[in-house]
């Protein structure tokens, strides 16, 4: 009946008796009339009380309970916050034998908590669909008043979803919001904007129920704000926009985002505007929808050109070599990066440079250029420590593992995630830990630790799936796919594969599909299924050929020589094994270089 979450935020640990005086001042003439609502009403009767934040529910309920003309009637609260709740008028039958009811007094149920599985957006909510649907058994089976305490986005959609229940109303109360609840709540927004990609799930939805309420104040349903509520508003919108990205919901974020923008195109100073249009290019860029991302992260960095605002310009700079990097247009994004380097050079700001050392060591990783990437991610690592940035190294310990890793330094890279993890755990960035717990498990596999690569796996996706990171999982699945496939279980290999590959094509990640094709060509390989081997080989190889990855074609190449060679069709196997040959010795590979010559040797002539 009560929410299993309090919130720990030290304004809501409060004495209510102080804060009923302030807030019925402001809100005098309308709990006059909620009175004589409560005195009036007899058995099934309706109520509908609007308070868009639940510290102000908290003073109204205490007020109604101590008020001496309510001396003879007894408020009890019903919670019912489950944001999968269907069935409202079954969960208060089951909660009504276990009140205690006072026989010398009149009972009055208040609800509150069905924001929650009312929502904020789609189509019938299933709560509405069936209050609804069984209003006229509220009459037999819950005959007292009820008074329904909610924000005005929830009451707004009933109104919509449930016109019959709402028509019932015999009362509509709407309470304005003190100022004080209102800076407690743009404090809080504030606060966890700075660590929301670190929040959990259930808290980042708290953040946004929050924002939401917020917004209510400056745009009531009904209402277009003028003013300094238009600026609170397409702020508040900005930050609703943010918060969905956060939970990897691109489209949705992209409602508020397109409406801030709208808004902010109009301000004068337009230094929000472009801080907004690079937001908008985030959530494309989530969708991997680079080429839009880059339009409109190219419209913020001409914005702060104009304004002369260097840190705008840095902002977009950044987002414009991360988007050239996926892809794979590495000269353009090393060129944003340096742009960006020379700017925080210009200003003095060191600490920042931290984070161009890091991309310049992701494209040079990209470029295969390890030690350039081991340079780069060490200068990153250094400013950062410097600078007392414990939480932001662990993305760059995660990188130098991947290096290390690469140079089949395994302990070292073992030992980078591991201090990568420490510090994810240590901060609460459970998401971001799966990236590490996924490296982890590939340093297990290369050291033929098939238990342990699982289990570090298993982690990582059951994270991704908690936190609806659905692209994310893909390269676990993948990567659950090869430990199988080393422990010789090929069809739940070529499952996981087959997984992976579905995710890849759903969000148009088609040059990553072309390791994925790859080892269902090994699977098949392995069942000496050799057409769909070759098959599998040949689609991976035209993906890496069409984006210029000439290192990894050497593998494709090597394992359609394999084929070729199984077949017993010799010269295709010595044609394709050569080419895998000679990309080896062009960079260096030369354990996978020995590889191939054994394969070449072993062939007849």
């Amino acid at each position: 009946m009560n929410s299993s979450r309090k919130p720990s935020h030290p304004h809501l640990q409060r004495n209510l008796s102080s804060e009923i005086g302030p807030f019925i001042a402001l809100n005098q003439e309308v709990f006059a009339q909620l009175l004589t609502f409560a005195d009036f009403a007899e058995k099934f009767t309706i109520g509908f009380i609007e308070i868009n934040f639940p510290p102000d529910a908290e003073i109204l309920v205490e007020a109604l309970k101590t008020n001496p003309e309510c001396r003879d009637i007894q408020f009890v609260t019903l919670n019912l916050p489950d944001a999968n709740l269907r069935f409202i008028r079954d969960e208060i039958v089951k909660i009504l034998p276990t009140l205690e009811i006072e026989s010398h007094k009149k009972l009055v149920l208040i609800v509150q908590g069905l924001e929650k599985s009312i929502g904020v957006y789609g189509d019938y909510p299933p709560v509405l669909q069936d209050l609804n649907f069984v209003r006229d058994a509220y009459k037999r089976t819950v005959p007292y008043p009820i008074l329904f305490i909610l924000p005005d986005y929830a009451l707004t959609r009933l109104a919509k979803f449930a016109p019959d229940f709402w028509a019932w109303q015999s009362g509509m109360f709407r309470f304005q919001t003190p100022q004080i609840t209102k800076d407690n709540a743009i404090n809080e927004a504030q606060t966890t904007e700075r660590i929301i990609n670190r929040l959990e799930p259930p808290e980042k939805q708290e953040r946004i129920d929050l924002l939401h309420r917020l917004l209510m104040e400056y745009k009531p349903t009904g209402h277009h704000p003028i003013g300094e509520n238009l600026c609170n508003c397409s702020n508040i919108l900005h930050q609703l926009g943010v918060a969905y990205i956060s939970k990897i919901e691109p489209i949705k974020a992209r409602e508020y985002l397109e409406e801030a923008e709208k808004i902010a195109s109009e301000f004068p100073d337009s230094t929000f505007h472009a801080e907004v249009l690079n937001t908008l290019g985030d959530s494309y860029s989530q969708e991997r929808q680079f080429d839009t991302a880059i339009t409109y992260y190219q419209k913020s960095l001409s914005i702060s050109q104009q304004l002369q605002n260097p840190r705008g310009e840095i902002a977009a700079l950044f987002n414009l070599g991360n988007a050239y990097r996926e892809l794979r247009q590495f000269t353009q994004a090393t060129t944003f990066f340096q742009q960006r380097l020379e700017i925080e050079q210009q200003i003095g700001d060191r600490y920042s440079s931290a984070s161009i050392y890091h991309e310049l060591g992701r494209v040079a990783q990209n470029l295969r250029e390890f030690e350039e990437a081991r340079r780069n991610y060490q200068q990153a690592l250094a400013i950062k420590i410097e600078f007392g940035d414990h939480y932001s190294s662990a993305s760059t310990y995660h990188q130098l593992g991947i290096i290390a890793q690469y140079l089949r330094e395994f302990e070292e890279a073992r030992c980078n995630y591991q201090q990568a993890l420490a510090i994810k755990i240590e901060f609460g960035d459970r998401y971001s830990s799966a990236s590490t717990y996924h490296q982890l498990g590939r340093v297990a596999q290369d050291l033929r630790e098939f238990e342990e690569a699982r289990r570090n796996y298993q982690q990582a996706l059951a994270i991704y799936i908690e936190f609806g990171a659905r692209y994310s999982s893909a390269s676990t699945y993948h990567q659950l796919g090869y430990v199988a496939q080393d422990l010789r279980e090929f069809e739940e290999a070529r499952r996981n594969y087959q997984q992976a590959l579905a995710i890849k094509i759903e969000f148009g990640d088609r040059y990553s599909s072309a390791s994925t094709y790859h080892e269902l060509g090994r699977v098949a390989q392995k069942l000496r299924e050799f057409e769909e081997a070759r098959r599998s080989y040949q689609q991976a190889l035209a993906i890496k050929i069409e984006f210029g990855d000439r290192y990894s074609q050497a593998s494709t190449y090597h394992g359609l020589g394999l084929v070729a060679e199984a077949e017993e069709n010799y010269a295709e196997a010595r044609v394709n094994l050569q080419t895998a040959l000679e990309i080896y010795v062009e960079y260096k590979e030369e354990y996978w270089g020995a590889i191939a010559r054994e394969a070449l040797e072993r062939l007849p002539e």
